[in-house]
């Protein structure tokens, strides 16, 4: 801000359009500058300003309220002197300022001019000398004060030529960045010389657009040497801040400018093209784009019929209008799904058998069920209007099965997670009239598939969430139906789209979450899990090969023998899966690779004794064969496959009868408890228990691994079972057990009995109790796994009660 530009807050601002800066000069042309020996009064009134401070040799136009600062200017004018004391105030505005508010030091100014003008003072005033104020005598306005003149500094220091040079030499470079600089400088020269060193000192101050207290602190240096040092730092300053400011502006201009010459020149090209016919406009070129596709497709009479009412649309609409863009991306999608386009299936059921073997080792059962299913479609000619679902716990292949269910059949896979979803937009796609709109999932799937046949795999369809959003899981009711998805309507598209020609594969790790009529729909398929040779195997020939070409080895690089890879899988990936056995291995991979860079000699052999350097200490170990008394074995199903569980029951005091439950064991399990406490207590005479004992004992009965939540009625009979033993005071053998029981001792069938089964073999256990209704379900247990396991069914606990002690 310069001093032609000197605006005040509140109440003295400066208005270029009142006073000019030529009409400036011939006033004070006009008028006697201060002369030498003029004698200047020590009592003068007082202005305050808030903005900045006025320096000696400045002519200032001034505007200010009227009604606040009239007495003060009349006051002036009326004075033989005319002059005026022009001070620096602290306040937030001239207005409000205070005696308290003042700065020691201002300008003398004389007033040359006081103009009325709607309700305002025009002020002319040329400012003179500093000065520093004694004695504030009046202390409302008009402001007065005794004052004492501060005289011009010596001028005789060698040093102060090079400081004027150096001011001039910044000045200079100052010009050229700012035409304002070169008016100012011209009104300065018109009045001063370049060799009068004060005047030209506080001139290249008030250029500046410094803070107030900078510039009061110049006006304070008295003494010119100092003040020209002070001045010399503010242009320099102000010469980076304005070279910045016209970097920015180059900067800006020569990014417009091209711009602009690009759109011209970009413009001038399409009209020439035009005019000779090489080029269509972008609208033109859309609407072709969209036939050529519509072409390649065969669309219902309904999607024709839309096709043709949005082609109308965007011929009218102009390229700039948000309905254009709306009607294009509608377009865009309809033209680029796969409307009447299948893939041919390969549909030789020796390839599928292949397929499937060549990617999974085991799950015979599983493959022969699919073998099943792809059978009727190649007997039928086409695989349509399908709903497979895998459950199982995980790593145990559901995804990779789809992924060879689609190699076999020779279509394209597409596979998305619903587990989470809580938005019904997700499935069946947002409505056209929200911003960003889009289709839903199954749309998006076709599209990226380019046919209407694909494999399509849900994940983790009981993980599916609801919201206020809606309910994902009735959404997909329509989809996996093939009496309704052949007449899927998106919402997006407001179109029905045929997806009865697609394989629809779903995943879960368990049944209980999946809603009862999304289930009815499904054809489900178990995959319960691995032993441990089947592991074995799998680690061979798929998971060491697999991690061996990913950290770029050779076989030969490495030797894991069967010991080794059967010592990991005990200790260290006991789950159903093999997903934390492949993590194993690439652990111990990666170690490799490492020492090999170090130099270590190849091949490097990885013995039982060394895993624990590769892997740190077993995670799982040896079950506890925990016995005597009271202690029963018992079969449970859980996420990640079967678990064997002891449960113990003890005899704490005689105080009291009484019986106590722990071991975080859910409600269903809590009354499975009780009605093997009521009828174990029931029937104690004719199990050969002693009822007194029940009558005089509090019982306590725990499941172990007291952090683990645990819930179901299957352990009924373990429990009923572990009380017996305590009563009669007698050990049960090692034998395992699973099975509901009721109050009036049934043994009710349970679930997961291929994963309990599998769950015995792991710990040892080769005699088991299991309830007559699942001897199907036994049955259909693989030979492998049954091999070497003897089993007992029972239907009634008496059943189980000479299986228990029996021997002893």
């Amino acid at each position: 801000m310069n001093q032609y530009a000197f605006i005040s807050e509140i109440g003295i601002r400066m208005s270029e359009e009142e006073l000019s800066p030529d009409e400036t000069i011939e006033i004070i042309s006009s008028h006697t500058l201060a002369r030498t020996n003029e004698v200047l009064p020590n009592l003068i009134h007082l202005l305050p300003v808030s903005a900045r401070p006025f320096f000696p040799g400045q002519a200032v136009p001034l505007l200010m309220e009227q009604t606040h600062w009239e007495a003060t200017m009349d006051a002036v004018m009326e004075s033989s002197h005319q002059l005026l004391g022009v001070v620096l105030s602290e306040a937030e505005s001239a207005e409000t300022a205070s005696p308290e508010t003042f700065k020691d030091i201002g300008t003398v100014c004389r007033v040359h001019r006081v103009q009325r003008f709607e309700g305002r003072l025009q002020v002319l005033v040329e400012c003179l000398q500093r000065f520093r104020i004694e004695k504030v005598v009046h202390n409302e306005t008009p402001f007065t004060a005794r004052i004492e003149y501060l005289p011009e500094p010596n001028l005789s220091s060698k040093e102060i030529k090079p400081y004027a040079v150096a001011i001039i030499n910044t000045i200079k470079e100052l010009l050229p960045l700012n035409p304002l600089y070169a008016e100012e400088l011209r009104m300065f020269l018109d009045r001063f010389g370049p060799d009068d060193p004060s005047h030209l000192t506080d001139f290249a101050a008030s250029l500046t657009t410094s803070d107030k207290f900078q510039l009061q602190a110049v006006l304070e240096t008295v003494e010119l040497l100092p003040r020209m040092e002070k001045v010399l730092e503010l242009l320099h300053r102000e010469l980076e801040v304005v070279k910045a400011q016209a970097s920015i502006r180059k900067t800006v201009e020569e990014r417009m400018e091209k711009q602009q010459r690009e759109f011209l020149l970009r413009e001038q090209l399409k009209a020439i093209q035009q005019e000779l016919g090489i080029e269509k406009d972008d609208r033109t070129a859309e609407l072709d784009k969209f036939k050529e596709r519509l072409e390649k497709l065969t669309l219902t009479e309904q999607a024709q019929a839309r096709v043709d009412e949005e082609m109308d649309k965007l011929s009218v609409l102009e390229p700039g209008s948000p309905e254009y863009s709306v009607t294009r991306n509608y377009l865009d999608w309809i033209t680029l799904l796969p409307w009447g386009v299948d893939s041919e299936d390969k549909l030789d059921l020796q390839y599928a058998r292949k397929t499937l073997d060549k990617d999974h080792y085991g799950l015979e059962d599983v493959k022969e069920r699919i073998l099943e299913f792809l059978a009727l479609g190649i007997m039928k000619g086409q695989i349509a209007g399908s709903i497979i679902l895998l459950v199982g716990p995980p790593g145990v292949g559901k995804t990779s099965i789809g992924h060879s269910i689609a190699e076999a059949l020779g279509r394209k896979f597409y596979r998305f997670s619903v587990g989470g979803i809580r938005d019904e937009a997700e499935i069946k796609g947002h409505r056209r009239t929200y911003i960003g709109a889009m289709p839903g999932k199954f749309i998006q799937a076709m599209k990226d598939a380019g046919t209407q046949n694909p494999v399509i795999m849900l994940d983790e369809i009981d993980k599916i969430g609801a919201s206020y959003q809606g309910d994902p899981a009735s959404a997909l009711l329509e989809v996996l139906d093939p009496e309704q998805n052949s007449d899927f309507l998106d919402h997006y598209l407001d179109l029905r789209f045929d997806l009865s020609k697609a394989l629809f594969i779903c995943t879960a790790n368990q049944l209980d979450t999946i809603p009862r009529p999304l289930l009815d729909r499904m054809e489900t398929i178990s995959l319960s899990g691995y032993i441990a040779n089947e592991k074995l195997q799998i680690a061979r020939k798929y998971l060491l090969p697999r991690q061996l070409e990913r950290a770029g080895l050779k076989r030969s690089d490495l030797k894991l023998n069967s010991a080794s890879l059967r010592a990991i899988i005990e200790g260290y990936a006991r789950d159903a899966g093999v997903r934390r056995l492949e993590k194993q291995i690439g652990k111990i991979v990666r170690k490799v690779v490492v020492k090999i860079l170090e130099g270590a000699k190849k091949p490097i052999e990885v013995m039982v004794d060394d895993l624990k350097d590769y892997l740190g200490g077993p995670v799982f170990r040896d079950e506890r064969n925990l016995s005597g008394a009271g202690v029963v074995t018992g079969l449970a199903w859980t996420a990640m496959g079967g678990a064997t569980l002891n449960i113990e029951a003890v005899a704490t005091h005689e105080f009291n009868r009484g019986f106590k439950l722990t071991g975080q064991l859910g409600d269903v399990m809590r009354e499975s408890a009780e009605i093997a406490y009521g009828y174990v207590l029931s029937n104690a005479e004719e199990f050969g228990a002693d009822i007194d004992f029940f009558e005089k004992a509090f019982i306590h009965l725990h499941v172990p691994a007291g952090a683990t939540p645990k819930d179901g009625p299957s352990a009924g009979i373990t429990m009923a079972s572990a009380l017996l033993s305590l009563a009669r005071n007698k050990p049960v053998r090692n034998i395992a057990m699973t099975g509901e029981l009721t109050l009036t001792g049934q043994v009710f069938p349970v679930g997961g009995i291929r994963e309990k089964v599998i769950a015995a073999r792991r710990a040892g256990v080769r005699e088991l109790i299991l309830p007559e209704d699942n001897r199907s379900d036994f049955e259909e247990v693989p030979e492998h796994i049954r091999k070497g396991i003897k089993v007992h069914f029972a239907s009634v606990f008496e059943d189980v009660v000479p299986l228990l002690f029996r021997g002893k």
